[in-house]
């Protein structure tokens, strides 16, 4: 099992257990965050799921999500770069990119910033070497072999090939972030 996948495993399986004495599990690259209740011991439960093989979880096993995004344009304005990058047209790179379906495999950077999995290797690129100063809020952007988007506005160093109307994170929401380690999303160009 691909780490990635080991991380989302054992994320799904401690969150779906509800220990009493964990407030929080925090996904990231390769590893998790046990954030415990103050003043309280691990129970002999927890002990053994952490001490447990890995768990199987199924490919396909979050919510699916199909956020939109208009590609190119001032939505996009490192498309055509990207586009040059990866020896293809700009109508292929939004072909390729929209075509996956994507993991999410952590969140992190801004509150609900998704880190998706799953991007075609031609379209790995490095950050930008200058970061912007303001990023518009719903962009989507390459970052080395993750595709993310903006759920705020603010600084940002990826590489933007479009921009989704979605609201990533809305702090008056029952649950914030729409997107949670484990969901799915698929890209619709509109």
């Amino acid at each position: 099992m691909a780490t990635g996948e080991a991380t989302l495993a054992c994320y799904a399986m401690l969150t779906s257990l509800a220990f009493d004495e964990v407030e929080d599990v925090v996904p990231a690259e390769g590893s998790l965050l046990l954030v415990l209740r103050p003043g309280v011991s691990l129970s002999a439960r927890l002990r053994e799921a952490l001490a447990a093989p890995v768990p199987e979880v199924p490919a396909a096993s979050g919510k699916l999500h199909e956020i939109p995004v208009a590609y190119g344009g001032e939505a996009g304005p490192d498309l055509a770069e990207m586009a040059r990058r990866a020896g293809l047209s700009m109508d292929a790179y939004i072909a390729h990119h929209a075509a996956g379906e994507y993991t999410v495999a952590f969140l992190g950077f801004q509150p609900g910033f998704p880190y998706l999995r799953g991007l075609p290797s031609a379209l790995h690129a490095p950050r930008r070497s200058r970061p912007r100063v303001r990023v518009d809020a719903g962009s989507v952007a390459v970052g080395g072999s993750y595709t993310g988007i903006y759920p705020a506005s603010g600084p940002g160093g990826w590489n933007i090939v479009g921009r989704s109307p979605v609201a990533l994170f809305d702090p008056q929401r029952e649950a914030p972030a729409l997107l949670l380690p484990g969901d799915r999303v698929r890209f619709v160009p509109t």
